[in-house]
């Protein structure tokens, strides 16, 4: 039986810093942003309620180029993220022809239930190149 994350105040507070976001931070930064915000949660509390957020799907991660986990509220469903590395911003996108090739190439080679993620990094127009 899984059990389901408690919903305590740094929960709470973790979360509202997410819906505030528009793309993806560190946990040092929401960390900074709660501390900023007037409130007293620990680092490490904020990576265990990160983990169990994405643990839940309530909340997407990916690894940046420097190997960071990286958090973002993100919409349900499958989706895939396009990063600006200078600012942060991301983009939620459907890839129908990803999700095609994966399947594909999965049973090509006899693999059954298969997920897989895809972010693709780049500079947005907003950003000097």
């Amino acid at each position: 039986m899984v059990s389901t994350p408690r919903n305590t105040r740094q929960r709470r507070a973790v979360a509202a810093i997410l819906e505030d976001l528009d793309g993806f931070a560190s946990a040092q930064e929401i960390h900074d942003l709660l501390r900023h915000r007037g409130e007293s949660v620990g680092l490490s509390t904020v990576y265990r309620n990160l983990q169990a957020l994405s643990d839940s799907a309530e909340i997407d991660a990916l690894r940046n180029d420097d190997g960071e986990t990286l958090y973002r509220q993100c919409s349900t469903g499958h989706h895939h993220h396009l990063v600006c590395r200078a600012c942060g911003r991301t983009v939620e996108v459907a890839g129908p022809t990803v999700e095609r090739w994966a399947d594909s190439i999965a049973a090509e080679h006899g693999f059954v239930d298969v997920a897989h993620t895809l972010e693709i990094f780049g500079t947005c127009g907003d950003c000097p190149r």
